[in-house]
């Protein structure tokens, strides 16, 4: 027959064993790195389109030595949120070549499904039977835009934000 003091050593022995595993689950959990990420996968980030030399801050003003820079504004899509939307002004060039398009820029392009000039993210670049072509991506947007992009699509390549 079982007693009451047998009952309770059974009861605070499982209750010392789930505080020890908690207790060491998170000591545990301090040995692996922090991810402040989801997923921790590197993404491909934009090109290094300015340099640093190129780059002078004065107390008084800011020059960037930037050769054919155009201004862009955006309007308020939600899909490039929120790096970019309505309120964020930036500073877009003309690439030459494929070649100066990259995994992870973000180029302005005219569609063959939509009216008006998109900026979408180069999530991939390939080749067919047509030539280059890129596949861009809302950085919020769940799916790729719809079709390939050609290089004569695209207006402008994105290598500045301000706010």
């Amino acid at each position: 027959m079982i007693n009451k003091k047998q009952i309770i050593t059974v009861l605070l022995a499982f209750m010392l064993g789930l505080i020890l595993n908690d207790a060491y689950s998170e000591l545990n959990s301090l040995e692996r790195p922090l991810s402040l990420f989801q997923d921790g996968i590197e993404k491909d980030s934009p090109g290094d389109w300015i340099k640093e030399d190129q780059i002078k801050v004065y107390n008084n003003k800011v020059i960037i030595n930037l050769k054919d820079a155009e201004w862009a504004s955006f309007t308020n899509t939600n899909s490039m949120d929120p790096v970019l939307d309505e309120k964020a002004n930036a500073i877009e060039i003309i690439p030459k070549s494929t070649y100066d398009i990259r995994v992870g820029d973000r180029v302005s392009y005219k569609s063959d499904y939509a009216e008006g000039t998109i900026i979408h993210r180069v999530i991939k670049i390939n080749k067919d039977n047509n030539g280059w072509y890129c596949i861009v991506k809302g950085d919020n947007n769940q799916s790729p835009d719809p079709g390939k992009i050609r290089f004569n699509q695209i207006k402008r390549v994105l290598v500045a934000i301000i706010y």
